[in-house]
């Protein structure tokens, strides 16, 4: 892909809850150098910076792998969506309720939506260039908010879903959204269907049943949406027209993140309790299986040119009573599903919190380069897919902490999720 700027933009994040306890860091602004008039692909990192300070973005040059822009967002962010071609980027903040929205190759400005108090918005997606919904655990609401004016649309007060939704989906043909609401404690789950033209509920879907749902996604053709359900181990196909639960699959109790892969047609399940990932073919309703063992599997990327999947992973180990996090990424062979190597990346004191959300990953849309949100390292690995190796670990922001010997400790990268 190839433009002036911002062809093809990614947004990288992962959710480091526990960062705040550790370090209670400061945001440090970095001026950043101008966009370059080159720039065709980039990367958004967003750091957290502890619950007390705002968190930051960075955007990386993917064919120059330099940071080029550096944003300043709002308290605990967790995740972010990517709209309007490219042109913005929105984060949810869950630590202050707001939503901080600006352009991936400009630093500033940066507006902030502040929603109802009590929302604690944890997921922003869409399909849309006219709007992009939040998730708010904390009212178990759905807003949407008009991405030209930046302002909440009707209802003011979100659209009722089920208790804690925590992740979203649109079909491409923006004629149905699905809310993946997980419950409390591991139960008391559902699935919401909404209209997002008036955005009104629509009927229950038939044939459910639901424990805790984590995920929802949508098929290109807009046909199924699959949820993945933590609770039951079951990933669901539901049929959009018929509004029901077509067929369910096994990938076992625990298994807590899903990405689609476009280009086969395929749906990607990490499972750290049973040290699997599974992938199903979503062609047809039969959903068939395949089991590949990768030992504490976090989150799955696959490349659009159809070649590999990328699975990072996070073991742990104690050592003189300190929990250390060895973080490596497999490489998946993907039309035959075989393991090709493993990327070491680095052995590190814990400090975030775990799957789905501390080694999150993401690949650029030409499909030259992997990035890793290292929460607990507090860099961006990125690798390079020519030959599957590490060239760079690019720290995140600087935050207020200092290490024992006084240097200052970076932010944590937050999330990571691929753009058009």
């Amino acid at each position: 892909m190839t433009g002036v700027r911002a062809a093809a933009v990614l947004v990288l994040m992962l959710l480091c809850i526990s960062c705040g306890e550790t370090y209670r860091p400061v945001a440090t602004p970095i001026p950043p150098n101008p966009p370059s008039p080159e720039l065709s692909h980039v990367v958004v990192v967003v750091s957290g910076n502890g619950s007390a300070h705002p968190g930051a973005s960075t955007t990386i040059d993917v064919s120059g792998d330099t940071a080029v822009s550096r944003s300043t967002v709002g308290l605990m962010p967790v995740q972010a969506a990517l709209v309007r071609n490219g042109a913005s980027v929105y984060v949810p903040n869950s630590g202050d309720d707001t939503v901080s929205t600006f352009s991936p190759t400009s630093a500033v400005p940066v507006v902030t939506i502040s929603l109802p108090a009590g929302s604690t918005p944890v997921f922003a997606g869409t399909a849309e260039a006219g709007a992009v919904y939040i998730a708010n655990s904390g009212s178990n609401t759905v807003l949407a908010i008009n991405t030209t004016s930046n302002v909440i649309e009707v209802p003011l007060s979100g659209v009722p879903v089920g208790v804690n939704p925590v992740y979203l989906a649109e079909t491409p043909n923006q004629q149905y959204l699905y809310s993946a609401n997980a419950g409390i404690g591991g139960s008391g789950g559902s699935v919401t269907s909404i209209d997002p033209v008036d955005r009104t509920v629509n009927s229950p879907i038939a044939n459910a049943t639901w424990v805790s749902p984590v995920s929802v996604l949508a098929r290109s053709d807009s046909n199924r949406v699959y949820v993945l359900d933590q609770g039951s181990g079951l990933v669901s196909a539901i049929s959009t027209g018929a509004n029901a639960v077509v067929n369910s699959v096994s990938v076992g109790v625990g298994a807590n993140f899903m990405a689609y892969d476009p280009t086969l047609n395929r749906l990607y399940v990490a499972n750290p309790v049973t040290n699997a990932v599974t992938y199903l073919d979503a062609s047809s309703d039969a959903l068939t299986a395949v089991v590949i063992p990768v030992p504490n599997p976090v989150s799955v990327v696959a490349l659009l040119d159809g070649s590999r999947a990328y699975i990072s992973s996070a073991a742990l180990t104690i050592t003189s009573g300190v929990t250390y996090v060895t973080s490596s990424v497999t490489v998946i062979n993907a039309p035959t599903g075989a393991i090709q190597s493993t990327i070491p990346l680095a052995t590190v004191a814990k400090v975030c919190a775990s799957n789905p959300s501390e080694l999150s990953i993401a690949a650029s849309a030409d499909s030259s380069r992997v990035y890793v949100g290292n929460c607990d390292a507090g860099n961006v690995a990125i690798i390079q897919t020519l030959n599957d190796t590490l060239v760079l670990q690019m720290p995140a922001p600087l935050s207020a902490a200092f290490s024992s010997s006084g240097t200052p400790l970076p932010q944590n990268p937050v999330f990571v999720v691929a753009g058009p």
